[in-house]
C-alpha cells in the first residue's frame, strides 16, 4: 500500500531538527531518541516511526488528503540506512572517536536537510540504485 509523500518529507524535517540539536550540544541522549525513532521507522515503515504517528495524528488532518503518493519500500530503506548513520553517531559520542560521531551524525542530518527541504530523499534514490543493480545482474 502506498503512502502519502508528505509525511517521510515531515519526518525528515523534525529529524533535521532534532540532528541539529544534537550537533549543537553534543546530546547523547537526544541521539539514542533519533536511533530509536529511525529503526522504529526501518522495522515497520516510515509510519510506524514516532514522527510518522505525529504526521497522521496531527498535521495531516490539518493539511486534507494526499493528492501524491509513493512505495513504501524506499522510504523504510532510507530510514534503515539513517539507522546505520545514527548508530555510527552513538558509537562515536559515546565511545570515541568524537570526530566519528560529529561525521555520522552530521551526514545523516545532510541527508535529512534534503530530503525535508527539496524532497529530494538520498537513501530512497540508494534503494532504486540497488533494486536496478539487481535486477541487471539477473
Amino acid at each position: 500500500m502506498d503512502i502519502d509523500v508528505r509525511g517521510p518529507r515531515f519526518g525528515a524535517a523534525v529529524t533535521t531538527l532534532v540532528l541539529a540539536v544534537v550537533l549543537i550540544t553534543g546530546s547523547i541522549w537526544l541521539l539514542a531518541w533519533q536511533t530509536l525513532a529511525f529503526a522504529l521507522g526501518a522495522a515497520g515503515g516510515v509510519g510506524r516511526s514516532p514522527y510518522g504517528w505525529l504526521f497522521r495524528k496531527a498535521v495531516r488532518p490539518r493539511i486534507g488528503p494526499p493528492r501524491e503518493f509513493e512505495a513504501p519500500e524506499p522510504p523504510r530503506f532510507a530510514q534503515a540506512v539513517g539507522l546505520a548513520f545514527a548508530v555510527l553517531g552513538l558509537v562515536g559520542y559515546g565511545v570515541g572517536p568524537q570526530w566519528l560521531g560529529l561525521g555520522a551524525t552530521g551526514a545523516a542530518l545532510a541527508a535529512a536537510f534534503l530530503n525535508s527541504a527539496f524532497g529530494y530523499c538520498l537513501g530512497c534514490e540508494m534503494y532504486l540504485l540497488v533494486r536496478r543493480m539487481t535486477v541487471r545482474a539477473q
